[in-house]
């Protein structure tokens, strides 16, 4: 393991034009010129939470003194509002709020699923399972599967960061560990069902962590076979208490995603995420390796709170037109990858 990490630590030494033309060999054979992109929206219903994430301006503190947490009531207007718009998936993360039970959280998707059968909901982060776990006292894998029952259909690749836990007990001590994280990904893939795996770079991380990582997500899908797509998500800077000095550039990001493409065969999907990338790093990652850029989003709090440009989504045909102006195929898939439409 040791000896394949310092092998693939390499690539990053190759220029930017021969690992993205390496990457994009890979990304064609696989999708050609298409570009998935899918039409969902975010609701994050707290920002109350019991942890203290260096890298995050999303919760509660004093940095953002703005504490909320939404109503059933509110969520599900909020959920009529994005269905009315075109949303096929609801996409729910929050933060770890000491004062919502598991039953709150169940209520909600029997509520959900019962109102709109038929949209997607991809929901709970690992790490919001492994909160929410111990705090009701149940072992994860009760947790998943009550999730499973009560119409959760996919789960979104938050709470990864970096697995190295030394960065970990820096960015985000008291986090669910990366072991946990893999496990509880590991047996929702054994109840048949999706998801997601990201990493946060850009911070306090070295090339080496990130390469680990990546070999991690690899080893856990060999086993259980579960990811749909790979997301780096790029650290922003903004209201939180990692203390950044350099910054990634352009070419660091991009030489990343072309490095995920070609250590992650067995993940079908690399996603680009317009979010923390912005819409035209996103395109220019589709040269790289990446062949998704996420969706309409309609509403997102995380990441914009900490200075990304994309609390107010983007609409379905500036998506389209900003793909096609690409050079790239743009096509509507739905959240486990069926395309709806190719434009």
């Amino acid at each position: 393991m040791k000896d394949f990490l310092l092998e693939a630590l390499k690539l990053y030494d190759l220029d930017i034009f021969t690992l993205g033309k390496r990457a994009d060999e890979i990304r064609q054979k696989y999708f050609g010129k298409k570009v998935f992109f899918n039409s969902n929206r975010h609701i994050n219903p707290t920002n109350e939470c019991a942890d203290i994430c260096k890298f995050c301006g999303f919760s509660a503190h004093r940095k953002n003194p703005n504490p909320y947490t939404l109503t059933h009531e509110q969520i599900y207007t909020q959920a009529q509002e994005a269905i009315e718009a075109g949303a096929l998936e609801l996409h729910i993360v929050g933060a770890h709020n000491p004062n919502l039970t598991l039953e709150w959280y169940l209520e909600l998707f029997r509520n959900l699923k019962s109102k709109f059968p038929q949209i997607h909901l991809k929901a709970l982060t690992a790490a919001e399972v492994d909160f929410i776990a111990k705090s009701s006292q149940k072992p994860f894998q009760e947790v998943l599967e009550l999730m499973a029952d009560n119409g959760v259909d996919s789960m979104p690749g938050g709470g990864a960061e970096i697995f190295d836990e030394t960065i970990r007990n820096v960015i985000c001590k008291g986090k669910v560990d990366s072991k946990t994280w893999l496990e509880i990904h590991g047996f929702w893939h054994s109840l048949g069902k999706k998801s997601n795996a990201t990493m946060l770079f850009g911070h306090i991380e070295s090339r080496e962590h990130r390469i680990d990582h990546l070999l991690r997500l690899y080893h856990q899908q060999e086993k259980s076979g579960g990811f749909n797509a790979f997301i780096p998500l790029v650290y922003q800077r903004e209201n939180n208490f990692l203390k950044v000095e350099r910054f990634l550039s352009g070419q660091e990001i991009l030489k990343t995603l072309a490095i995920a493409r070609i250590l992650l065969p067995n993940i079908p999907h690399i996603k680009a995420y317009w979010a923390t990338l912005g819409i035209n790093l996103a395109l220019v990652a589709q040269e790289f390796g990446a062949d998704d850029i996420d969706g309409t989003i309609q509403k997102e709090a995380i990441q914009s709170a900490s200075g990304s440009k994309s609390a107010n989504g983007i609409l379905k045909d500036e998506i389209i037109a900003q793909i096609k102006n690409a050079g790239f195929i743009p096509v509507e898939r739905d959240s486990l990858y069926q395309e709806i439409q190719t434009y």
